[in-house]
């Protein structure tokens, strides 16, 4: 065996509970920043809607920059890298070829990806996720030492490239001025209220940018979050829970002071409207994603707490189903559709919308495994994995 390679012994025999409850918990955190580019075309313009400028709908903006952007999705992350080793033990207990069974899934979630691109939600991760997985593929076999050190020099770089476009670029030179982008969200918040084609081409027209960051931010962020998972699961991290609880109390006692303060500076300094914002966001923001996780995990062991899992468990155990449906929820609320809501939500009815269809899901989720064993888009992204239909 080469020092790139690593032996590996099957992780877990069944379902980690755990990791089901944390990805439950990262849909909801996902799902409070999407739905703001759901409700309007403001946010996607880096702008905020002059008609909810109360203290109390900045406030919540606040809140949602500085406690769930970037988080959750590098949680969802994380877990996709936990899982992807959950897969290659999958396939070895199937004594399948783990390759070609993992390009299928691969193939099978870009084209969900992008029909959700087109139908649903422009700001789809799935496509990233597919493309980015092909990279994670090919490193499978390294060593632990090399999945981490890939892991760091990607960070390493993102943030280099940031702090050398804040320093270096002129964002004015590409980015329109204050009142052109109110403008053009204005008009693309209308064209969500129109008939189907127009909502199609909204999606459409925010492609290029959709893009740019997976290349420049997101898909790099996603890799060197799979790496990391993927460590986390050859090592067993949630299967051995009772071993680990000093490592998950320093985790708190570290990440949250770190990670609470790089988020306070992020959403003060404007968001993803500025580089600099930018680049503390990602310098920071796994500080609180680790604490987090540590705080979900350490109470869902707690005595009088396994409600807790029990409760987010089924929303990740279909959470792609899960995922596509928030945008589905998004089309039926806010465009024209449906309620032709986009551009009436505040802030903080959107955030309560958040809460309340997250409990929606919960519910429907627990209801319906106990009469299915896959979500609706597990059963057919697992039907094309495994080429064959699989038992309900």
């Amino acid at each position: 065996m080469t020092s790139r390679t690593v032996a590996r012994r099957p992780v877990v025999s069944g379902r980690v509970h755990d990791v089901d409850a944390l990805r439950g918990f990262a849909l909801l955190g996902i799902l409070a920043v999407n739905i703001t580019f759901m409700a309007s075309a403001y946010p996607g313009n880096l702008v905020d809607d002059p008609a909810f400028s109360s203290p109390l709908d900045d406030a919540a903006r606040f809140a949602v920059a500085s406690l769930f952007s970037m988080k959750f999705y590098l949680l969802f992350s994380f877990l996709f890298g936990y899982s992807f080793v959950l897969q290659m033990d999958a396939a070895e207990r199937a004594g399948t070829a783990f390759v070609p069974r993992m390009l299928r899934r691969v193939l099978g979630l870009f084209v969900l990806g992008a029909a959700h691109i087109v139908l649903l939600y422009g700001g789809d991760v799935l496509t990233t996720y597919a493309a980015v997985c092909l990279v994670l593929l090919a490193m499978h076999r390294v060593s632990d030492k090399v999945a981490l050190r890939t892991a760091g020099v990607i960070y390493a770089v993102v943030i280099a490239s940031l702090v050398g476009s804040a320093l270096f670029l002129d964002r004015s030179a590409f980015m329109p001025e204050h009142d052109e982008a109110l403008a053009a969200a204005a008009a693309q918040t209308q064209a969500m209220l129109g008939p189907p084609a127009d909502i199609i081409g909204h999606h459409l027209g925010g492609l290029d940018l959709l893009v740019v960051q997976a290349v420049s931010l997101q898909g790099p962020t996603a890799l060197a979050m799979f790496l990391l998972g993927m460590v986390a699961a050859r090592r067993r991290l949630f299967s051995d829970v009772g071993d680990q609880t000093s490592l998950l109390r320093r985790t708190q006692w570290i990440g949250f002071p770190v990670g609470l303060a790089g988020g306070t500076v992020y959403a003060a300094l404007g968001a993803d409207g500025n580089t600099w914002a930018t680049a503390v966001s990602v310098l920071t923001a796994p500080f609180l994603t680790a604490a987090y996780v540590a705080t979900l995990v350490r109470l869902m062991h707690s005595p009088g707490a396994a409600w807790v899992r029990a409760v987010l468990a089924p929303v990740g155990r279909v959470a792609l189903t899960n995922y596509l449906a928030q945008s589905a929820v998004g089309i039926i609320v806010f465009t024209g559709v449906g309620l032709g809501l986009a551009g009436r939500a505040s802030p903080p009815m959107l955030l309560l919308l958040a809460v309340v269809v997250f409990a929606g899901q919960a519910a429907v989720s627990a209801w319906w495994l106990t009469r299915h064993r896959y979500g609706p888009a597990e059963y057919v992204l697992r039907w094309f994995t495994t080429w064959r239909r699989p038992g309900r």
